[in-house]
């Protein structure tokens, strides 16, 4: 199996790269949204990466650490999700946040990604929540998590509401620090920052 690729980035879009090894091969790879920050094309990358081989098809995914590549494989046995809506999952924010909103079972996170309804979300709850606690090492009080996510997630919802993506949304929330801080408070914050 490929896991690692080094090269020089051909070309990039939205969430594909195509990466020259100094072999002279070209392999076209599926990206996380760290994966792509880190590539500009004409310079050089290293991966991580996952060979997905189906009947059909091989696609090759690529990620900018070994946490968010565990993630993803995490997803992968989870009954009904795929290595494309495993990659999606990724969109949601960094490996800690996605991990944290699984193991306080925040089923309206998780559905905010394309093709995972209640159900699945659900699922992926139930069978990664304990996995995580122990290979992430989340320690919880609970209520405190709940509190302050939910204040970041008023944010988030508020920045989206006025047209900003999730993904900018979730970049500006992650350098706030809601310590004491009301959404109010927090949504100025963001708006000073995301000019």
């Amino acid at each position: 199996m490929i896991s690692l690729i080094q090269g020089k980035v051909i070309s990039k879009t939205l969430n594909e790269l195509v990466v020259m090894t100094s072999g002279g091969v070209g392999y076209r790879l599926r990206t996380s949204p760290s994966a792509s920050v880190l590539a500009t094309v004409g310079s050089e990358i290293c991966l991580e990466t996952y060979l997905a081989v189906k009947e059909d098809a091989m696609d090759l995914f690529g990620f900018g650490s070994v946490a968010e590549k565990e993630l993803f494989k995490s997803f992968l046995t989870v009954s009904g999700v795929g290595p494309k809506t495993a990659l999606h999952l990724l969109d949601l924010g960094s490996v800690e946040e996605i991990s944290l909103a699984i193991v306080r079972g925040d089923i309206d996170y998780l559905t905010k990604v394309s093709g995972i309804g209640k159900k699945t979300a659900e699922r992926i709850v139930v069978d990664l929540k304990s996995k995580l606690k122990e290979t992430r090492s989340i320690n919880l009080d609970v209520s405190a998590g709940k509190h302050v996510a939910s204040g970041l997630e008023d944010v988030i919802d508020a920045l989206e509401t006025l047209g900003y993506s999730s993904s900018q949304a979730r970049e500006v929330v992650k350098k706030l620090d809601p310590k004491d801080k009301t959404s109010e408070q927090l949504l100025r914050e963001a708006l000073q920052r995301i000019k």
